[in-house]
């Protein structure tokens, strides 16, 4: 489903909406003008109609239109409009984000991470000596904003916190950032303003070094220690890593006990900054081509369904920082007025000019120079070779695991429907969810508990491995390497299969061309996979008893058929097989159904030219397939279910405003996962996690939430004892 308002309507008998800026799976974000004033406005809509989220979106507009301060974005309306959504005027930023100045350019100079801590520290002493006093509770790289002069906000009030006295009103669940967020706020103890101190600290970490630091909480049980900031970036003076650390300490008591004290620290670890007063600005980048406050999707769609994310333009030279701009003047003022005397005694006195020829001439100032990006380590072996010739597999022995400790966060819902045998347990046991990430530097298939709790890396493959498919006993993956980046072809790919715990890596029979979407069949004999062995993307079945292999499609001569067909998924019977094919006579893709032989192909599922409809997969009872929809080739779309047991019924969204792609059921048919990108604080498609109930109610639950990229998600089968 698109965006609720249309370019050009009028909201409100007042805001003309312009364009569409982000969609999430809350709402839409669009610019507007406000035609009885001519300015231009962020209009933030809230198409949930439950209670609690109506009281958050409430709640959200009375904490921000009583705020006035330089680094904070004014509202300046809110309104409810019958059934139709409720809407947040705000003002309209431009600029970019920290995270996408990070992803741009590399890590941030010492100078630019001083100004951007001390004007967020200005924000949050604003914020904490409010009566009552307000707690931010979400500050990362993503929530620093700054605009094309230079001046720093910082945005993003869904999680914020009124503490009065004992007692406390939050406008939403209590969310966790791993790596930004502290102990205290997975619930070891009450939040308070010492938790958005560490939050800072983390963000200015990460944005020195280009890497997000050690989880809190997991610091706090003693599982790993916070990496010294000046090992990952020598650069960084001590004073200043020493502070950002100090900010960062896992107990509250250790840490700079109000934002003011952090501020002040981070001034006087520079003598270019101690004497700072002022509103604080940063010299800003040129902006990217069709940077946009929240993201624009119309920049954001590459070819076909499940490319991978569009690719930042080339870093351009980091600017000098106005907050030291004086010094540079008075520098070039003093050299001046020394110049003009010289030349005033070169012209009175030979004598002088002889003088002064033995002088050195003074040299010019020095030109600051860009922080060099992070630069990830990449293998030592040779690129993969052209189509069908791969590298061989690093060998698994140098996987090595950091697990953190399982906890649950207060976020985790218990189903109270049956739709399957039992409801899955969330956050332990056999209830994981395997899936593929680049936190590593590439990519490479990890574990993680179904609360997004526990990451354990499986592979660690030269160039890369994604695209996990679970065996139905829940003991072993098959997946495909090498996998440099997301997309929806992989040439000279192979399969192989993998023991969870990373152990028993073998490979599967493959031939030149590449071998990608595996699909393990029920009864575990045969695994249904696409292939490019033949030219054109076509299903194929191996069997794991004799390693023959079948062809199930093939491009025919009649233009009513596919003429290329990828994305196989096993019915629970595994007696049939849905799948993606790409119509000729449309060239749009729909989704189609086939016997396990690959006899009686049958058109399921087509919604005209302009939507394509792919990635198909069935929900264990084999009654419904859900799928994904885009409006022709761009990248994200619509969650989609298909009423496969009474086929007359029309398709219909999942939920409205469920934005994503590449969906799983759990087990016990309750829950579905998927992949999306919060493009309402996000400026290119970097993909993370979701869960939400089957049955497209309750709320939309966040997996993970950082600057690395997590999709292919897969959910474990519920294994019997």
């Amino acid at each position: 489903m698109g965006a609720n308002l249309e370019r050009g309507s009028l909201l409100h008998k007042r805001y003309r909406i312009v364009d569409i800026l982000g969609q999430g799976g809350m709402g839409s974000v669009y610019r507007a003008v406000d035609e009885n004033l001519g300015v231009d406005v962020a209009v933030k809509e809230n198409l949930f109609t439950t209670d609690e989220y109506a009281r958050q979106f409430r709640l959200e507009a009375v904490i921000l239109a009583n705020l006035r301060h330089t680094n904070l974005p004014r509202v300046t309306d809110h309104f409810v409009i019958g059934e139709q959504g409720q809407y947040l005027i705000m003002d309209y930023i431009e600029g970019e984000d920290l995270r996408q100045r990070m992803e741009r350019t590399g890590p941030i100079s010492e100078e630019e991470a001083i100004l951007v801590g001390a004007a967020m520290c200005d924000a949050l002493q604003f914020l904490h000596t409010r009566k009552p006093s307000i707690i931010h509770r979400d500050l990362k790289p993503g929530n620093v904003r700054i605009t094309p002069d230079g001046h720093i906000y910082l945005v993003d009030f869904g999680l914020a916190k009124l503490v009065k006295g004992s007692q406390e009103t939050t406008t939403g669940a209590r969310a966790m950032t791993p790596g930004y967020s502290p102990p205290e706020q997975y619930g070891t103890a009450r939040t308070d303003p010492r938790t958005d101190v560490y939050s800072l600290g983390a963000t200015l970490y990460a944005a020195l070094t280009g890497v997000i630091p050690e989880d809190g909480l997991a610091r706090a049980m003693d599982n790993v220690e916070l990496t010294p900031l000046r090992k990952r970036n020598p650069k960084v003076s001590r004073k200043l890593a020493s502070a950002i650390e100090k900010a960062m300490a896992v107990h509250p008591e250790d840490r700079f006990q109000s934002a003011e004290e952090f501020r002040q620290a981070l001034l006087t670890s520079n003598i270019k900054t101690q004497r700072l007063e002022g509103e604080i600005f940063v010299e800003p980048l040129p902006e990217a081509p069709g940077s946009e406050e929240y993201g624009n999707l119309a920049n954001e769609m590459p070819r076909k369904t499940a490319n991978g994310p569009v690719p930042p333009p080339p870093s351009e030279p980091r600017k000098k920082v106005r907050g030291a701009s004086w010094w540079i003047f008075f520098s070039f003022f003093l050299l001046a007025i020394i110049s003009a005397l010289l030349a005033i005694l070169i012209l009175w006195s030979p004598i002088t000019k002889a003088f002064l020829g033995l002088l050195t001439t003074p040299t010019s100032m020095p030109t600051p120079v860009p922080a060099t990006p992070t630069v990830k380590v990449s293998n030592t072996l040779p690129p993969p070779s052209p189509q069908g010739k791969t590298a061989t597999p690093q060998p698994l022995s140098t996987v090595t695991r950091t697990p953190l400790p399982t906890f649950l966060p207060s976020i985790t819902l218990t189903p109270t429907e049956t739709l399957g045998p039992t409801p899955t347990f969330l956050g332990g046991g056999t209830s994981q969810i395997a899936f593929t990430s680049d936190r590593t530097g590439e990519l490479q298939i990890f574990l993680m508990n179904t609360d997004g709790s526990d990451p354990q890396q499986v592979t660690s493959m030269n160039y890369g491995a994604c695209q996990p498919a679970w065996s139905p006993d829940g003991a072993r993956l098959v997946f495909i390497s090498p996998c440099l980046k997301r997309q929806d072809q992989y040439p000279g790919a192979k399969l192989y299969i993998i023991n969870t715990d990373g152990s028993g890596l073998t490979p599967l029979v493959s031939e030149e061309g590449g071998d990608f979407d595996p699909a393990w069949s029920p009864d575990g004999t045969r695994i249904a996979f696409t292939s490019l062995r033949g030219g054109s993307p076509q299903i194929y079945v191996l069997n794991l008893g004799d390693n023959s292999v079948a062809r199930l499609t093939e491009a025919s001569s009649d233009v009513r058929q596919p003429d290329w067909s990828s994305q196989p998924a096993w019915s629970p019977s595994g007696t049939q097989i849905v799948y993606t094919g790409h119509g000729p006579l449309t060239d749009a893709l729909q989704i189609w159904v086939m016997s396990d032989a690959g006899q009686g192909q049958t058109f399921l599922v087509h919604r005209g030219s302009t939507l394509w409809d792919f990635l198909p997969g069935w929900s264990p009872d084999g009654r419904t397939i859900v799928f994904s929809e885009t409006s022709g080739d761009q990248q994200l779309g619509w969650l989609m279910i298909f009423d496969y047991e009474h086929q007359t019924a029309d398709v219909v969204h999942l939920r409205n405003q469920a934005y994503g792609t590449h969906s799983d059921f759990s087990p016990d048919g309750i829950w579905i996962v998927y992949e999306s990108t919060d493009i309402e604080n996000s400026h290119r498609f970097d993909y993370d996690l979701y869960r939400i109930k089957a049955d497209g109610s309750g709320a939309i639950i966040r997996l993970n939430n950082d600057l690395s990229m997590e999709f292919d998600p897969a959910w474990r089968p519920t294994v019997t004892p």
